[in-house]
């Protein structure tokens, strides 16, 4: 029996230690007067060579829809202090 509860305990605290990683690693927490507005973020976008369609706020993020040089649709986030593309960023 205490094999059993060795084992669920075990299994919280991972599940616990994930969870506190996804919150950690995949949120940003940038107060908001840091935030670069939506206009700059499209000027910093567009002089990196992307046409800018639709930008947005998601969870503390830019989410934006751009169409790249060789005419590729994305759906991407955004730093909203730098302005920087969130390579592996997800919801």
């Amino acid at each position: 029996m205490s094999f059993k509860l060795g084992a669920a305990a075990l299994t919280l605290s991972i599940l616990a230690g994930s969870a506190a990683y996804a919150d950690n690693h995949q949120r940003l927490n940038v107060p908001r007067d840091q935030w670069l507005s939506p206009s700059q973020i499209s000027e910093k976008l567009s002089a990196q060579g992307y046409k800018v369609s639709e930008i947005e706020t998601d969870d503390g993020t830019y989410e934006v829809d751009l169409v790249d040089k060789n005419g590729t649709r994305i759906e991407a986030h955004v730093h909203p202090a730098t302005g920087e593309l969130l390579v592996g960023y997800d919801d």
